[in-house]
């Protein structure tokens, strides 16, 4: 299939507006990426484990309410969770630049808004990721997650290099205040869609949470392709965001590199993510679809082991931004498949109880990821975390080589009968007892 196709999703007004939304958010989150942790490190002067503990607070709300998220995003309209997500991430953001020209800012307020951010970004990613399925075709679905992941991968180049001069010339602080911004004009593009979403309610009778919550746990813990590709997700994330929780800060204090270094190194060694938005449709349709996601995921982790052993200065350039290439090419193709292969073989009926399920799990390690890393780089040092986290990441592939999902060949059509299906892999879930996840 082509990447450029003359019907489709190009002359699809409303999958244009979602796109649109998608660009101007990523572009400002790109901002608050950077300087969220520069504001703890160069405003607030803080310890390496209080900044590895600001990305424990954004992500801890993955762990928390993930799988409630997806019970409502079931049982409500999609569109308006999305543009409530927005709104409250623009006001929540536009506070830290506020507190700092009143002088009252605190790491404190920072961890408020890092959590209370991540809990919008749990309902907006949990019923973003089930609303383009019902947007599009099924055939679509591909297509549209690469012409996504082509934004989020323009703007990881090109926004960490603003981001780094808009630092520089604002401080970090009230740079941010564009990442609220951004959120108030993607909030506008979701509210033009016209398409009229059928509620959840009016598709199935609603019952108790534990119930919904328990048949979402059973659909995907007990499918052959979903818990494979969740376990080696969240191993993934777990040791990735061990080393990225301490990644500004070695780059910042062990190899001195300024911000608007920094931002460059992250800039052009996301030219990866957008080499593989662009072609990892291609990819997956001559390799298969199972072996492209076994073959990103053994190729992503290893090459984060040299980033420790960059050199002061301005020469760490030469090994990190070839590094963050190829990592970011293979972590952006194995997104792009493997969450295309989730949304084609689920039902509908189940998508945001799946989608925030996978989020519980593959996200729920990030926060304890970046505790790790913050208590490693305490007792280790920075250089021996970043080892431990290449180590692990190098791992992450074993629980979808060892799957069914090498045997997937092509993305699967639309299934006769998706409601039988789904009875037998909730089989007896009343009588089930709901498993917690090993992290």
């Amino acid at each position: 299939m082509s990447l450029w196709p003359e019907e489709g999703l190009w002359r699809h007004p409303d999958f244009l507006k979602l796109w649109s939304a998608e660009t101007v958010s990523q572009f400002g989150t790109q901002i608050s990426l950077l300087a969220l942790p520069l504001v703890a490190i160069d405003v607030l002067h803080v310890s390496a484990f209080k900044v590895a503990a600001l990305t424990t607070a954004e992500f801890l709300p993955f762990l928390v309410v993930s799988l409630p998220a997806g019970v409502w995003v079931d049982r409500l309209p999609r569109r308006p969770i999305l543009i409530a997500g927005d709104l409250a991430r623009a006001g929540l953001l536009a506070s830290i630049p506020i507190a700092y020209w009143m002088d009252v800012l605190t790491i404190w307020q920072l961890y408020g808004v890092g959590f209370f951010v991540g809990i919008a970004t749990v309902f907006f990613d949990v019923a973003y990721q089930s609303y383009l399925p019902s947007l599009v075709e099924r055939r679509q679905i591909i297509d549209g997650n690469s012409k996504l992941e082509i934004s989020r991968s323009a703007a990881q180049t090109g926004g960490p290099g603003l981001a780094g001069v808009l630092i520089g010339l604002l401080k970090a602080p009230p740079a941010i205040l564009i990442d609220a911004v951004s959120f108030l004009a993607s909030a506008l593009f979701i509210l033009r869609i016209r398409k009229t979403e059928t509620s959840q309610r009016e598709r199935a009778p609603r019952r108790k949470m534990r119930i919904e919550l328990r048949e979402g746990l059973s659909y995907v813990l007990r499918h052959p392709y979903l818990k494979n590709i969740a376990a080696s997700t969240a191993l993934y994330n777990f040791f990735g965001m061990l080393g990225f929780a301490v990644l500004i800060v070695f780059a910042r204090r062990e190899l001195h590199l300024a911000p608007l270094a920094i931002g460059v190194a992250f800039s052009i060694g996301n030219l990866g993510a957008m080499m593989a938005a662009l072609t990892a449709n291609r990819i997956s349709g001559r390799v298969g679809v199972g072996r492209t996601i076994i073959l990103s995921s053994v190729i992503g982790g290893p090459i984060f082991l040299i980033i420790p052993f960059a050199p002061h200065g301005n020469a760490a350039l030469a090994v990190i931004v070839p590094a963050l290439i190829v990592g970011t090419f293979a972590g952006v193709t194995y997104n792009i498949v493997q969450l295309s292969l989730r949304q084609a073989f689920t039902p509908e009926r189940i998508q945001g109880r799946m989608n925030s399920v996978m989020r519980f799990i593959v996200w729920g390690t990030i926060p304890l990821g970046s505790l790790t890393g913050g208590a490693l780089a305490s007792s280790i040092g920075l250089k021996a975390t970043l080892i431990v986290s290449g180590v692990g990441c190098s791992l992450a592939f074993l629980p979808v080589l060892f799957s069914p999902v090498r045997s997937v060949r092509e993305m699967p059509e639309p299934l006769e009968d998706e409601e039988s299906v789904v009875d037998v892999l909730l089989a007896d879930t009343e009588a089930a007892v709901v498993p917690t996840p090993h992290v």
